[in-house]
């Protein structure tokens, strides 16, 4: 996962897709610090729950992944995640046909117009899932893990600048 973040931040910096700061900008990285074993099992207790192991590992790779373009979302350093209804109760009410949204995690964009969620399996047959979701993109959009997000992620940027 490490070289996919990589490669989009490079891109990303490239192609000048965004405001970056002139912090990502010499650094050619969106990231930032890895977390600590500490923070993910403080924010696990937290909320109740083991967080996915490809989330986890993310986490070790960086605290936070500032948006590469305007239609991705900011992943939010571990301190920052919560429930969805802690943070947004809002979209709760908005999208009661979406009953999922009572126990997702919302772990990127926080203030934003687009969330990236995890949802919570609901037995032990089932796996987490994966959903960004925005006002302006009708529906919410799976994905199997995060590195097939974020392998998307960077395919939109090649694409956008090849054409």
């Amino acid at each position: 996962m490490k070289n996919l973040l990589i490669s989009i931040s490079e891109k990303a910096i490239q192609y000048e897709d965004f405001n970056f700061t002139s912090e990502h900008i010499e650094n050619n990285w969106l990231g930032t610090i890895p977390a600590s074993e500490k923070q993910i099992s403080h924010v696990e207790n937290k909320l109740g729950i083991k967080l996915p192991n490809d989330y986890i590992e993310f986490l070790k790779i960086t605290n936070g992944f500032s948006a590469p373009n305007d239609i991705e979302p900011t992943f939010e350093a571990i301190e920052n995640i919560d429930f969805l209804k802690n943070i947004e109760p809002f979209a709760i009410e908005a999208y009661a046909y979406l009953p999922e949204l009572e126990n997702s995690i919302l772990i990127g964009g926080i203030e934003e117009e687009q969330y990236f969620l995890l949802l919570p399996p609901k037995s032990k047959n089932e796996q987490w899932r994966y959903w960004k979701f925005a006002n302006w993109y009708p529906g919410e959009h799976p994905y199997q893990n995060l590195k097939e997000y974020f392998e998307d992620v960077l395919q939109f940027i090649i694409e956008n600048h090849e054409s």
